[in-house]
């Protein structure tokens, strides 16, 4: 009989450690959802427009002649070659951060303008962010060379 009662409390205790197990990763991935940020080319924000409670990151190529600083304000193009984006952003930019150059920003879009809380920006001339390299090869924008 003191067999069959280890091996029930065996049991019992594998159970409570699975559900131990699936409550803790119930609760770790409800705490993340809200860190998780998706990256998006203008072109996919432009097939399917994310909702404005969403945030996620968007990169591509800044427009050329698109660039307005005013102040601490700036508002520019984002480009993949298939489609463009306008983007707003309050502070101090990246010292790389010009026209024709690579970046990311984060943020949300709301009205049809992408409202950055963070740019960043290639760090020299031979650098480009993978996803923003990936997205421009599938518009058949990325030069090689320019990785």
């Amino acid at each position: 009989m003191a067999v069959g009662l280890k091996k029930k409390r065996r049991i019992q205790l594998i159970i409570i450690g699975f559900v131990l197990l699936a409550v803790s990763t119930a609760l770790i991935g409800y705490a993340a959802k809200d860190g998780i940020e998706f990256f998006r080319s203008p072109s996919q924000v432009a097939e399917n427009t994310p909702p404005e409670t969403e945030t996620f990151r968007i990169g591509g190529l800044v427009e050329e002649g698109s660039l307005v600083r005013n102040g601490e304000n700036a508002s520019f193009v984002v480009t993949d070659g298939g489609a463009s984006v306008p983007v707003t952003f309050t502070g101090i930019l990246p010292d790389l951060f010009s026209e024709g150059t690579g970046m990311i920003g984060t943020g949300k879009l709301i009205n049809g303008t992408f409202e950055a809380r963070e740019i960043l920006a290639k760090h020299d001339e031979n650098y480009l962010p993978k996803e923003v390299a990936d997205a421009l090869k599938e518009q058949g924008v990325f030069k090689e060379n320019a990785q």
